[in-house]
């Protein structure tokens, strides 16, 4: 009987992917074992815009083909428009749910809706990765637009 592979559920919005990402989706394979399976829910261009206040730089399905594309990611896939993170967990059916050092008020949702479904998933925070000032894609824009202003 052959064991089978654990799934890990990562989310983000993964606009200018950088080396943060790719370690943090790294480690998020790692949550889940040897031969798990990664699967990644991008963020919708809406949903980044209602939560962060603005639209980022690339459309939702650049950024879904970039992050796919990582030998690391099994799958990626666009989330829901109205974010909708128990519809997600439904779907993907994960063992492990992975978030971000920087996504304490997503984490704070997934372990409501786990506790409230009583669901056995285990949820991992994967801590930052790098030098503070290339570690998130909001700081590389301020960094070029420093570097590049006119």
């Amino acid at each position: 009987m052959t064991k089978k592979s654990k799934v890990v559920l990562a989310s983000g919005t993964f606009d200018l992917l950088h080396l943060g990402h790719v370690k943090y989706l790294e480690e998020a394979k790692k949550a889940g074992g040897k031969s798990a399976k990664l699967v990644v829910i991008v963020a919708r261009d809406r949903t980044v815009e209602e939560r962060k206040g603005k639209r980022p730089v690339m459309p939702e399905e650049h950024r879904r083909a970039l992050v796919e594309s990582l030998k690391v990611v099994n799958q990626a896939v666009l989330g829901h428009e109205d974010f909708d993170m128990g519809k997600v967990i439904d779907e993907i059916k994960p063992d492990v749910i992975a978030v971000g050092y920087d996504q304490k008020s997503i984490e704070e949702k997934v372990r409501e809706i786990v506790a409230q479904k009583r669901l056995g998933i285990q949820i991992v925070r994967i801590q930052r990765f790098g030098r503070p000032e290339l570690n998130s894609s909001l700081k590389i824009k301020k960094k070029v637009t420093e570097l590049y202003r006119r």
